[in-house]
């Protein structure tokens, strides 16, 4: 395919919480490969950023009112995706979309992608020859939901952090990057400066276990350790996204007290085929609106699909873009990771035959990857 020569950025219409944009320098450096960019007005506000500062760093820069003026372009840069039913009115064919698309869980978008003769770059599928994403921020998800879990705790159960009591204990299902950044997070009460604090206040300490899935899947076991744990983190990656590993029912074996930790954030798809549920059935998945939801919250009843066990409820932290809490610091990461990829994108395009690293990710992370099977599990959770 030709390479690109018009670059649009659109705002993401989000939730109100949502207010990540790509940053000045990402789209300076897509400027420099002779792409113009079209931006429009309102990206960045919510990060505090003016448009004199996209201006400042893009001189040529097009300035937009419309949201459909800024997708009318050759490729189009956004973190989150539009909904599937926005994508007949904002995209054209031949428009690279390049935004976190799970293309792997996502057959609706895969379809209509396609159907509408649309490329795409997902920034979630840019892996290396190892497999190891590179336009990640796991290390975020981490700590931002730990930072919650522990705020829900100190909210709703003060007692259980009284000077000098007992041990904390934080349960955290799955050891891959995600389970290890939690890990290294809960022992801090996902917090460097709330550690301190804490410390200084004799707070008791966290002892963390991760657990396989083997273990997870012993029920005598689980029952017995959930009985003393105080935060239990969902940090696992499925290799069947029909199937929960923990039943709703396990949830009981939980103290009154304690606090789900949803880091996996899978949706429910219920007309997938084969449907998709949470990995924790039963719980609510939240956003940067809310990400807090008690056992009586109206959401138990609202957002969770007909059929789907919730009998058994603690509360939940769940946010489908836990980077997102923290938004400066996570789109400075993106930018930096991404630029070098979206440069070569801008310079080549798809280059076939694939010539180096850059041009071998960028290829796997579009429709054109001959190994994209609609319905495997993307690689680690939320943007």
């Amino acid at each position: 395919m030709t390479t690109s020569r018009t670059l649009g950025v659109p705002r993401m219409h989000k939730e109100k919480g949502e207010r990540r944009d790509f940053l000045p320098p990402l789209l300076a450096a897509a400027a420099r490969t002779g792409t113009t960019v079209v931006l429009e007005r309102g990206v960045g506000a919510g990060m505090g950023l003016t448009l004199e500062d996209y201006q400042r760093a893009v001189p040529n820069l097009q300035v937009v009112e419309r949201r459909e003026d800024a997708f009318a372009c050759d490729a189009v840069l956004v973190l989150r995706t539009p909904e599937v039913e926005e994508y007949e009115r904002l995209l054209r064919p031949g428009t690279t979309l390049i935004s976190m698309l799970h293309l792997g869980t996502r057959p609706r978008r895969v379809a209509a992608l396609r159907a509408l003769r649309c490329h795409a770059v997902s920034l979630d599928g840019l892996v290396d020859d190892h497999g190891a994403r590179l336009v990640e921020n796991t290390l975020s998800v981490a700590w931002n939901g730990l930072e919650t879990a522990f705020a829900a705790l100190e909210q709703r159960s003060p007692e259980r952090l009284r000077a000098k009591g007992p041990t904390l204990r934080v349960t955290i299902m799955g050891a891959g990057r995600v389970g290890r950044h939690a890990a290294e997070a809960a022992i801090k009460y996902g917090n460097r400066l709330r550690w301190a604090d804490w410390t200084a206040r004799d707070v008791p300490p966290v002892m963390p276990s991760l657990l396989g899935r083997r273990l997870v899947a012993d029920p005598a076991f689980l029952e017995a350790h959930l009985a003393t744990t105080d935060v239990l983190v969902d940090a696992t990656q499925r290799d069947d996204a029909s199937q929960p590993l923990v039943k709703n029912e396990a949830l009981a074996w939980l103290p009154p007290h304690a606090i789900v930790c949803d880091l996996n954030v899978d949706p429910y798809v219920p007309t997938g085929k084969p449907p998709t549920v949470r990995s924790v059935e039963g719980i609510p998945m939240g956003n940067l609106d809310k990400w807090l939801f008690g056992p009586d919250d109206p959401e138990w009843s609202k957002t969770i699909p007909q059929g789907v066990p919730t009998g058994a409820r603690r509360a939940v932290v769940s946010c489908y873009s836990w980077p997102g809490i923290h938004p400066q610091p996570c789109m400075e990461l993106y930018g930096r990771q991404l630029e070098p990829l979206l440069v070569r994108y801008l310079e080549r395009g798809y280059a076939q035959p694939p010539i180096d690293a850059l041009d071998r990710a960028l290829l796997r992370a579009s429709l054109l990857d001959p190994t994209l099977t609609v319905g495997t599990p993307a690689p680690e959770p939320s943007a």
